[in-house]
């Protein structure tokens, strides 16, 4: 989760002293074999969890894959709707282009509504207020490539059917519903290994940077190469739920 190896040189050093420490009280005789069980419990409680099933778990939830100077990272995106009239907060520190892409990304549903959610009443959207956010709030974000995990929320929403928990997605949407390349795919598979995503959506046109990655930064991952939302969809979203709900009025 950093650009060198300076915190896993000492993390390793911890380890150590704290079996020499052992073996200088007589506790230990000869080698010893660390596993990752007992590195746990040299090192103390875990800092960093895969969320995806506990974040996916409710409509309105997407795993995104972002690309950091300091390599890829697992973002998600949340979708929520109010009664109202048809307004769209979005909040997260978004830069303007990732914005854009969720007001695209909202579009982009509205105008797909029917196949992606047969029973949504016709004035759905004019009763609802939308708001779309990206947590870690403290972080600035900026970028096209959210585009797809946004639609993806966004449908889950309306259809009330959630996102798999074993899958991440990046890619641009258009209005159109066209899933366009994007870059960093590299880092973002990496991110979605460690997360334990066991099926990555991403841009048909990036097919030819997947061959690129070397076999073993790409284990265990299978690609969905993708070049329309709804082919998106059908893979992301789980089996037929519960029609929202619309406000009484």
């Amino acid at each position: 989760r950093e650009a060198g190896v300076r915190n896993l040189e000492r993390e390793i050093g911890s380890i150590c002293r704290k079996i020499a420490r052992e073996a200088a009280e007589g506790k230990l005789d000869g080698k010893v074999r660390i596993s990752a069980k007992r590195a746990r419990e040299l090192l103390g409680r875990q800092r960093f969890f895969a969320e995806q099933r506990r974040r996916t778990k409710d409509p309105g939830v997407a795993t995104g894959l972002a690309w950091t100077p300091v390599g890829g990272e697992v973002l998600f995106v949340e979708a929520t709707a109010v009664p109202g009239s048809g307004n769209l907060t979005i909040t997260g520190q978004l830069g303007d282009v990732m914005r854009e892409s969720a007001q695209a990304a909202l579009s982009l549903v509205r105008g797909h509504a029917k196949e992606v959610a047969p029973d949504l009443p016709d004035d759905w959207f004019a009763n609802h207020d939308i708001h779309v956010h990206v947590p870690a709030g403290a972080v600035p974000k900026d970028g096209p490539s959210a585009g797809i995990a946004m639609a993806t929320a966004l449908a889950s929403l309306v259809s009330s059917r959630p996102v798999r928990n074993d899958v991440a997605m990046t890619g641009e949407v258009t209005l159109t519903g066209q899933v366009l390349p994007i870059g960093g795919l590299k880092e973002k598979s990496l991110a979605a290994q460690r997360a334990g995503i066991k099926q990555v959506i991403v841009p048909d046109r990036n097919e030819g940077d997947v061959e690129e990655i070397p076999e073993r930064e790409r284990a265990g991952l299978d690609f969905v190469y993708v070049d329309d939302i709804m082919d998106a969809l059908d893979v992301a979203l789980q089996a037929d739920g519960k029609r929202p709900e619309s406000p009484s009025r």
